[in-house]
């Protein structure tokens, strides 16, 4: 076999299709069995990095296992992985001395030469991939590109690794920060949507009741600025807090002046927009502060949908106010149905927002609180909608 049809087949081994047919794992394992058989080397790994950290973690290896067992971190720019992230291109090194790498387990394994290429995705790095012989060895030119061909088809199974670990990461927090049922509450019936506007299944909305040792409930409904994981986190933090406050202040207002301080100390350069409400044992009052959020909705039978009349004043994060945040007390009559709502359920960007206020002012009555929420996710959001959506409605049940 000439060197030409070779070389064909090597590139055919690297791209065969049946590589894009196995899942994540498999697929770097099968990818560095055939790097390792292709280049004829001992060792062959791909490390991802860890932007936040700017670390690159073993992710799968060949003959270096202990590596991704011991999860080594392998500072950007520091050792031979880290100096191929850092200057974003290919790195032979012929004979491997002490002061080249960082993890231990090369020297032991006894490594002699090493070659490896970073891993982009989208013009952005994400890992790295080598190779290394227990022998000297002169890596050539053609060696090269046949590893960032293999870095290229590691960069596929990276970003779905990386989607997927994201991924599970939201839905888990999504099962512990939205309360999977409503309580019983009496006096009262409750109902609540969420609906992500992305992939990953939870973002930075929230909603959240709980009963208060005084009897009276709080009700919550929030968004974090941002979407996905990080808004996800920002908004577990931000929600737990919330609650503790709670528990030290029975007025609305200073439950979310104390929030505002948590949030610009330990969450600097988060915007939280948040409604805080608390609902009397008799179910007679409504007590309310307003964080830069869109004003809940009061529909009572015989008379038309309004918004509450409340002050609104900053949100949550922002540079400090001089003016204090204010508490309004409002009643909420038998059979009345209070609305809070994020605003991904009434913002278009072809419109403002008053117009999405507007239809759903028009659509909600004073009906049961499921139904009601029904309403507005079907008639006002429509599925038409980018972004997150959480929904809760609060109805009075009539006196016994």
């Amino acid at each position: 076999m000439n060197s030409a049809d070779e070389r064909l087949r090597r590139l055919e081994v690297l791209t065969d299709g049946t590589l894009s047919r196995l899942d994540v794992a498999d697929l770097l394992d099968e990818l560095l069995d055939r790097v390792r058989d292709l280049l004829d080397t001992d060792t062959a790994a791909i490390l991802l990095l860890d932007p936040h950290a700017g670390q690159l973690l073993p992710t799968a290896a060949k003959g270096l296992e202990e590596d991704v067992r011991q999860a080594i971190r392998v500072p950007v720019g520091h050792g031979f992985a880290g100096r191929i992230a850092a200057e974003r291109r290919p790195l032979v090194l012929n004979e491997v001395a002490e002061t080249d790498v960082v993890s231990p387990v090369l020297l032991r394994t006894g490594v002699r030469s090493l070659l490896g290429v970073p891993i982009f995705a989208a013009g952005q790095l994400i890992g790295v991939l080598h190779v290394g012989t227990f022998a000297p060895r002169a890596f050539t030119d053609e060696d090269v590109r046949l590893l960032e061909l293999a870095a290229d088809r590691a960069s596929i199974a990276g970003q779905i690794r990386s989607h997927k670990l994201e991924q599970t990461a939201a839905l888990a927090l999504q099962r512990s920060l939205l309360p999977a049922q409503l309580p019983d509450l009496p006096g009262l019936t409750a109902a609540a949507r969420y609906v992500p506007g992305h992939d990953f299944g939870v973002g930075g909305d929230w909603y959240d009741l709980f009963t208060l040792p005084s009897g009276w409930l709080g009700v919550v409904i929030g968004d974090v600025s941002g979407h996905g994981l990080a808004s996800a986190v920002v908004m577990g933090r931000v929600r737990s807090a919330l609650r503790a406050y709670a528990l030290v202040s029975d007025d609305p207002a200073e439950v979310l002046t104390l929030l505002d301080r948590k949030i610009h100390h330990f969450e600097a350069g988060s915007l939280t927009t948040a409604l805080y409400a608390m609902v009397s044992p008799d179910r007679e009052t409504i007590r309310l502060s307003c964080a830069g959020h869109l004003r809940p909705l009061l529909a009572v039978p015989g008379r038309p949908t309004t918004q509450l009349d409340i002050p609104v004043d900053t949100p949550l994060g922002l540079a400090r106010a001089h003016r204090s945040r204010r508490t309004t007390e409002v009643a909420l009559p038998p059979h009345a149905l209070l609305l809070c709502y994020t605003d991904g359920l009434v913002e278009r960007r072809d419109q403002v927002i008053d117009v999405g206020i507007k239809s759903l002012t028009g659509v909600i009555e004073a009906d049961e609180a499921d139904a009601a929420c029904n309403t507005a996710m079907t008639v006002v959001a429509g599925g038409q909608t980018g972004d997150d959506i959480a929904v809760l409605a609060l109805r009075r049940s009539p006196p016994v």
